[in-house]
């Protein structure tokens, strides 16, 4: 048995340990705490705000809660995938990102600057919501590095509501402000799951729920790599995009969704993407029942994970 705590007793970054999954301090899948980023390939970190959501809050708590729940499937290599993701990347748990909530005009300047700071050391970053405003700081961050981004965009709302006179802290105008200043390029951008109206797509292209719902996993997951290409991608996932059946637990639920496999499939499918930054937002435990929005959060964040590691540490080999 190795020792407990992996949280902080981890003696080397890489590698999945058996540690009790109803007990220890909560990092994200155990990965341990620690903010030197020398040689770490991917941080995670949780920015707990929800000053953004237009119906219920609770999406603060959404970090801690996908937290708890990875612990139930942190003791061994994620399922269906034939490699360990933590033996290929250096992963930390980088804690989460701090900001005066009683200073809200600060605060997306907080989220970009605690991006920044990770992204200068050269490290990918997972992000865990939070509400889905975040990404919008978020996505600055990582444009500095890489220009304009495709976004690879699961959600229930296109949030690219116009937003013509001010700009507005809220979670369903950032992709519009994204796309007028060019941090996003939508003639190479895709959203998925949709089913709120909004006829104004901004150049997105836009598979509707019922598409999702009348095509394979492998289907949708050929349109999206048609779509993005070669491009960065910026892979955000909001858990609205499931059914509230699977996911209860969020803010703006809207009936006729995803399921959890069906969504869990078609990340499996995106294989060799170029992802170079990602997300998991819209949790909000408040509102969940025996942690499963939670689990599936941190199950689908874990696809990410797999698809990070893919790209940057195996592919590069077999070319």
């Amino acid at each position: 048995m190795n020792d407990n705590e992996q949280s902080f007793n981890h003696q080397s970054l890489y590698g999945t340990h058996i540690e009790p999954t109803y007990a220890g301090i909560l990092s994200f899948m155990r990965r341990r705490y620690s903010r030197d980023l020398r040689d770490v390939d991917l941080v995670i970190s949780g920015v707990p705000f929800d000053a953004a959501a237009t119906h219920r809050p609770g999406t603060r708590f959404g970090p801690r809660g996908i937290r708890t729940a990875s612990s139930g499937i942190a003791w061994a290599r994620h399922w269906p995938w034939e490699f360990d993701p933590f033996e290929l990347l250096a992963a930390v748990d980088y804690g989460d990102c701090l900001f005066d909530i009683g200073l809200p005009e600060t605060i997306p300047a907080a989220i970009e600057a605690h991006a920044d700071n990770i992204l200068r050391h050269g490290c990918g970053m997972l992000t865990l919501g939070g509400d889905h405003f975040i990404s919008y700081p978020l996505l600055k961050a990582h444009a500095k590095i890489h220009g304009p981004l495709s976004l690879v965009h699961f959600d229930a709302h296109s949030d690219t509501w116009p937003d013509p006179d001010v700009k507005r802290v809220e979670h369903g105008t950032m992709f519009y402000h994204a796309a007028r200043e060019g941090i996003i390029d939508p003639s190479r951008s895709i959203q998925l799951g949709i089913r709120t109206t909004n006829d104004e797509t901004m150049g997105f292209e836009v598979v509707d729920v019922r598409k999702v719902h009348r095509h394979s996993a492998e289907y949708i997951a050929k349109l999206i790599l048609d779509r993005v290409g070669e491009h960065p991608v910026y892979l955000t996932f909001d858990i609205d995009c499931l059914d509230p059946a699977y996911a209860p637990g969020t803010g703006t639920p809207v009936a006729g969704g995803l399921t959890s496999f069906q969504a869990l499939e078609v990340l499996r499918a995106l294989r060799g993407i170029n992802i170079v930054g990602m997300d998991l937002v819209e949790v909000s435990p408040p509102y969940d029942h025996a942690e499963m929005t939670s689990l599936v959060g941190a199950t689908l964040a874990m696809e990410m994970v797999c698809l990070y590691a893919w790209r940057h540490k195996l592919m590069p080999k077999q070319c």
